[in-house]
């Protein structure tokens, strides 16, 4: 559920983001000021948990590299290089996630598992690259560059959170994580807000800036906090390959994208891999 909602957001924030309609930063600032209140509220009516000072320390790190490191950065990096070189380098998270969970927290390193990230790497590789040209500038460098960052933030954050999510419940996890991370967000964000030009909005706009915000932020942050709860994080994040995958058929069945075979044998490989991953996961 969670690649399916990032997969439909690819087009869908596009129509606020391209037009100028909200700028980068404020849209990140949005985003965290929406999931900080829908966790503070569901977490005050239902769940009603404390956490111990001592894991505020964890939290507040969970907060850099799942909140501020992580959308800052990719925002910042996009701006300097291209769709296709940010897609590819995104990639590199689950392998990032497999060496972070080994060294960090103990996780099992298996080559059923290694063999399944590959096979997935390579059907988004080749998905990614299909009728695009990959671009190797010396002024993209330092785009490129804050893309890693990007995918090594959330990497460490999946590692990170999953010994809270055992621990406590989700919802207490992810309040606390927003909270941090709107602390971090707001000033590099806040000049950006102040430009917005509210008045100029249609519903179309409207419709498009709540499902970032409702779906692609409160909703998937909830889902990947029960998940992480349940599976290692190095599975979970696996199923980032299936982005650019429904991305593919959402613009398929929407936008009057063809499907070619090329596509088809990389959605193969993609599912492949996840189902390597997620079946030694479960067969532990």
């Amino acid at each position: 559920m969670v690649a399916l909602i990032y997969g439909a957001n690819f087009s869908i924030a596009k129509i606020v983001l391209d037009p100028g309609y909200v700028l980068p930063f404020a849209f990140i600032l949005f985003r965290v000021l929406a999931g900080f209140v829908a966790f503070q509220i569901i977490h005050l009516v239902w769940i009603k948990e404390k956490v111990s000072r001592k894991d505020l320390g964890l939290l507040a790190i969970c907060g850099v590299f799942g909140i501020a490191l992580n959308q800052l950065s990719f925002f910042a990096g996009l701006k300097l290089t291209n769709p296709i070189n940010a897609s590819l380098i995104m990639t590199t998270t689950p392998m990032i996630v497999l060496i972070a969970g080994a060294i960090l927290i103990g996780e099992r390193i298996t080559k059923r598992k290694m063999l399944g990230i590959l096979i997935g790497a390579s059907g988004a590789i080749l998905l990614t690259l299909y009728g695009n040209q990959l671009q190797i500038q010396s002024d993209q460098f330092i785009g490129d560059l804050l893309i890693f960052v990007n995918a090594t933030s959330f990497g460490l954050y999946m590692v990170l959170v999953r010994s809270l999510m055992k621990k406590y419940h989700p919802i207490t996890v992810v309040k606390w994580v927003f909270s941090f991370g709107l602390i971090y967000v707001l000033p590099f964000s806040w000049q950006q807000v102040q430009v917005i030009e509210w008045h100029t909005f249609t519903s179309e706009i409207w419709l498009s800036f709540v499902y970032v915000l409702v779906f692609t932020t409160v909703l998937t942050y909830l889902l990947n906090a029960f998940a992480l709860s349940t599976v290692q994080a190095s599975t979970a994040s696996t199923y980032i390959y299936l982005q650019p995958l429904l991305a593919s058929l959402i613009a398929i069945f929407f936008f009057d994208a063809t499907l070619e075979n090329v596509k088809l044998f990389a959605g193969i490989l993609i599912f492949l891999g996840v189902y390597l991953v997620s079946s030694q996961s479960s067969n532990r």
